[in-house]
């Protein structure tokens, strides 16, 4: 891990970056939703992780990336995954406004589309709960206080596609940020207990999938 200084002077940049970039693009763009999950997300957000990692001459495991407490962090994030699935479904019923358990997968199949939100939830688990939450709580030294500061970031970076991309009343929008806000909290929370990040993949994708099917 790096020292204080430069943990927080490299989280401070990427948020940065990232709200302005992820912004700016989710404004002027709506490519397909493979093409963005296998290609823009992972260039936009893991190339920068990357990038500060090895600045940091930190390691793999400094984001999480490691077999310790590998079946802990599943145990912990399939008894999360429940909640959060209920919670999808809450966000799913906010951005079409009805109960809708129709399946929709479009022309995708089963397989292709639980794989896309695996590389989603990897590209975004690794960014904010392996690279920021870790840092910023190395720099504060308080769990929850670098909990609830990442997970407002997390949120931010949602704004975009909430509103250009649903295009969610106000109310909506408000909604729906503060259930990402407590499933951010939830990530982070299983990631600070296992170290690491496969934990929070697995609650993320355990999230999302209610979102990706019923719609």
């Amino acid at each position: 891990m790096p020292n204080k200084e430069t943990a927080i002077k490299n989280s401070t940049i990427l948020v940065a970056y990232l709200l302005v970039v992820w912004g700016f693009y989710r404004m002027l763009f709506k490519l397909p939703e493979e093409v963005e999950e296998l290609l823009i997300k992972p260039v936009l957000w893991l190339v920068p992780v990357a990038y500060f990692v090895r600045k940091e001459r930190g390691s793999l495991a400094s984001l999480g990336i490691t077999l310790k407490n590998l079946f802990p962090a599943l145990y912990f994030a399939l008894a999360l995954g429940i909640i959060f699935a209920i919670e999808g479904a809450l966000i799913n019923f906010i951005r079409y406004d009805e109960a809708n358990f129709s399946a929709n997968l479009g022309q995708n199949s089963f397989i292709f589309a639980l794989g896309l939100s695996f590389v989603t939830a990897i590209s975004e688990e690794i960014t904010f709960r392996g690279y920021l939450f870790n840092r910023i709580w190395h720099v504060l030294d308080n769990e929850w206080k670098a909990n609830i500061i990442t997970s407002l970031f997390w949120a931010l970076t949602h704004v975009p596609v909430a509103i250009f991309w649903w295009e969610l009343n106000l109310s909506g929008i408000i909604i729906y940020l503060f259930l990402t806000v407590i499933f951010g909290i939830g990530s982070a929370f299983v990631f600070a207990k296992t170290k690491n990040v496969a934990s929070s993949v697995l609650l993320h994708v355990l999230w999302s999938w209610p979102i990706v099917l019923f719609r």
